[in-house]
């Protein structure tokens, strides 16, 4: 978006996909990976040799063989699914397109600068459905959408998958966290602000007497973090955001026993809190630690530049902020 760019982010979701992994090509994947011998041989009575059936009232169906799936409540079950899902993964670095994996979630994106990006982002996508397809996976189209960010040449553009047109939407749920065309989080901070406040209230109404000891614990559990997941994502910079996340546990505090007459900052010391908008700070700066040392698989250069200026003391790690 600085740059003028626009960016096309494809969400992908595979229908049912842990129930119809094919156990025959699940184990020849494992074998190319070098799992052989007796490994395998447990692997493979492991997941054959099982049967289901189908109950209807007081009638059962006869018993057959399961011929798919992983078996999910087990250990062994998601990370079959990883090894099986990994050849996607290498399919679209090979043709150099961004994509990221959670489970049988999929997500690619490329920027658009021309028409030449357009038609490189609809190959991907004509690689993943003659992957599901080779892979006996099937591509929930109703379930899959087009995220366009910014703006420029080709952003404009369709996209479509197994002969469908991919749906466009100005904001999409990924991994928890509401994203939106313009990269703005106030959207996200209202719905958590308001799923916190029900928390917060279902708390306080749980204890006649208020204790502010349970009553904080309980807090701390189940509402603070709604309000501090992944919040170096959409962290926010607008005052009226920036409030409305503090409110939560302003209005929290001030209906504990013994404190509703303190200001928020007596509340707090008495507390031993501090602010949300410090913590998400303390969060910011482990996370920046992180990516300067290289704790984290994100890249320095997209973030940070390294202070040229040798003359003031400490150590070597200053960063510089270009206007």
């Amino acid at each position: 978006m600085q740059n003028r760019h626009g960016v096309c982010v494809a969400y992908i979701d595979f229908s049912k996909t842990f129930d119809t992994v094919s156990h025959e090509k699940l184990f020849r994947c494992l074998y190319s990976y070098g799992i052989r011998a007796d490994l395998l041989t447990w692997i493979r009575n492991f997941f054959t040799s099982r049967t289901q059936q189908t109950k209807v009232g007081m009638a059962l169906s006869e018993l057959i063989n399961l011929l798919s799936g992983v078996i999910q409540c087990s250990s062994i079950g998601p990370v079959m699914f990883l090894m099986y899902i990994d050849g996607l993964a290498k399919l679209l670095e090979h043709h150099g397109i961004i994509a990221k994996l959670f489970a049988d979630d999929v997500k690619i994106y490329l920027i658009i600068k021309n028409d030449l990006d357009v038609s490189k982002l609809q190959t991907a996508l004509g690689l993943i459905a003659d992957w599901a397809n080779d892979w006996q996976l099937s591509v929930s189209v109703d379930k899959c959408s087009v995220l366009k960010i910014g703006c420029g040449t080709g952003v404009d553009a369709d996209f479509i998958l197994s002969g469908n047109v991919l749906p466009t939407v100005t904001h999409c749920l990924d991994l928890g966290v509401t994203i939106v065309s313009d990269l703005s989080s106030t959207q996200y901070i209202s719905e958590i602000v308001s799923k916190a406040h029900q928390r917060a209230n279902c708390i306080v109404r749980s204890f006649s007497s208020r204790p502010c000891f349970y009553c904080l614990c309980a807090f701390i559990v189940y509402v603070r973090p709604i309000v501090e997941y992944n919040s170096v994502i959409w962290s926010p910079v607008a005052k009226h955001d920036i409030e409305l996340v503090e409110k939560v546990q302003r209005h929290f505090t001030k209906r504990l026993r013994g404190l509703r007459n303190l200001s928020y900052c007596n509340r707090l010391i008495k507390l031993g809190l501090c602010t949300r908008e410090m913590r998400r700070l303390h969060l910011d700066l482990l996370y920046c630690y992180k990516i300067v040392f290289g704790l984290v698989n994100v890249n320095f250069d997209d973030f940070f530049v390294l202070s040229t200026n040798t003359n003031t003391r400490g150590h070597k790690y200053k960063l510089f902020k270009p206007r």
